[in-house]
């Protein structure tokens, strides 16, 4: 059974959701705000964790960020409906995933469901090497997703689940291109909806991660109204 944090200062909100997630056959555990949250993750990490993004105290990017020092569990953000800065930050700063206010609860919980079985199959859940689990080399990149371990220039590199699954469908077939479309599906499940913002920000995001001292991060190339492509040279 899997633990979901729900940190948000709207109590409706906090008991709602956790009446639908425990029907569902969640453990549930509630913060009012993520100072809350943090000290109870220094003790106990949930699976998995929806955050709304302001609130007092510590709002859901300060926790964000502390969290992304130290784990890479799945983190969905809860936004306001004009917050479209604040989704682009939050994905960018390693964010799994984003929900709009007022939202389906039936949506978050697919969306839950979606980011906890990628994250089982590539944290050692599956443990029969298939084509897709076995250890990948392309060049300087090393990636191996039984144990979610990935090595840039003998460098380790820390991924978000979103962002192992881009990089690993964009490698596997180096120079081939990959559209916006062809990367949401690797990505979500297809009844999740995301735009191509989305994306990108992931895309920008890993860039970033995989940025060594001596050069930039280039083995994805960008094409311009059409879609990514990794080169291995």
């Amino acid at each position: 059974m899997s633990r979901i944090a729900l940190v948000d200062d709207d109590r409706n909100i906090l008991t709602s959701v956790q009446i639908t997630l425990e029907a569902e056959g969640f453990e549930v555990d509630t913060y009012a705000d993520g100072q809350q949250a943090l000290d109870a993750f220094n003790k106990r990490m949930p699976e998995l964790a929806v955050l709304d993004i302001k609130m007092p105290r510590m709002d859901g990017m300060d926790l964000l960020q502390r969290l992304r020092q130290k784990t890479t569990m799945p983190v969905i953000f809860l936004t306001s409906k004009d917050d479209e800065i604040d989704e682009v930050l939050g994905l960018r700063m390693g964010a799994d995933d984003y929900v709009k206010k007022p939202f389906s609860q039936r949506l978050l919980v697919e969306r839950i469901r979606a980011l906890l079985r990628r994250q089982d199959a590539i944290s050692g859940e599956i443990m029969e090497e298939t084509e897709e689990t076995k250890v990948m080399v392309r060049g300087d990149l090393t990636m191996d997703p039984l144990r979610h371990a990935v090595n840039w220039k003998g460098n380790n590199v820390s991924l978000t689940v979103t962002e192992f699954l881009l990089l690993q469908a964009l490698a596997q077939r180096p120079g081939f291109v990959k559209s916006r479309d062809q990367l949401m599906d690797v990505a979500y499940d297809d009844q999740v909806y995301v735009d191509d913002r989305t994306i990108d920000s992931h895309i920008k995001r890993l860039r970033k991660k995989m940025r060594t001292a001596d050069d930039e991060f280039s083995a994805i190339e960008t094409l311009y109204g059409i879609g990514y492509r990794y080169n291995e040279d």
